[in-house]
């Protein structure tokens, strides 16, 4: 795929930056698949990402939000050499994943079992930007009143 220079745009926009990084960011391919992952709804504003982290413990584990991007990080202990595998089919490499979340999303946990990391997320918007209805008031509308002042 080819790379798309949205240099232009910026030029004529204002505030979009993130939203050309997104585009950008989603052009790129990504880069192995390793863990594998799913994300659900799990309601109207709730979703719960889950990945198969087999072998990895709690503390081998980081789930880390920061502005709207969330990284989740494995890496594994060092582990004993006393172990003898005649096959091993259980990758415990380290990995990093990266999630961009939209505006209001929150991380509300995250929890470890049977080997599937789960990061339950809500949409979280505050009254401020919620669609409200404006009243219509009857009548004319006042008109705002300009004053001329000289200058001091």
């Amino acid at each position: 795929m080819s790379d798309f220079d949205f240099s232009p745009l910026f030029r004529s926009t204002i505030g979009f930056d993130r939203l050309m990084r997104l585009a950008d960011a989603a052009t790129r391919a990504e880069t192995g698949g390793y863990p594998p992952y799913n994300i659900e709804a799990t309601g109207d504003n709730s979703y719960r990402l889950t990945m198969a982290v087999a072998g990895f413990g709690p503390d081998e584990l980081d789930v880390v939000v920061k502005e709207n991007d969330l990284t989740v990080t494995g890496k594994a202990k060092a582990e004993d050499d006393r172990q003898k595998y005649l096959h091993r089919g259980i990758a415990r490499r380290a990995f990093e994943r990266h999630f961009q979340l939209a505006d209001h999303i929150k991380v509300t946990g995250a929890g470890l079992a049977n080997g599937m990391l789960s990061v339950d997320l809500v949409r979280d918007v505050p009254e401020a930007a919620k669609p409200r209805k404006i009243a219509i008031a009857a009548g004319t509308a006042p008109q705002p009143q300009v004053e001329q002042k000289q200058a001091a």
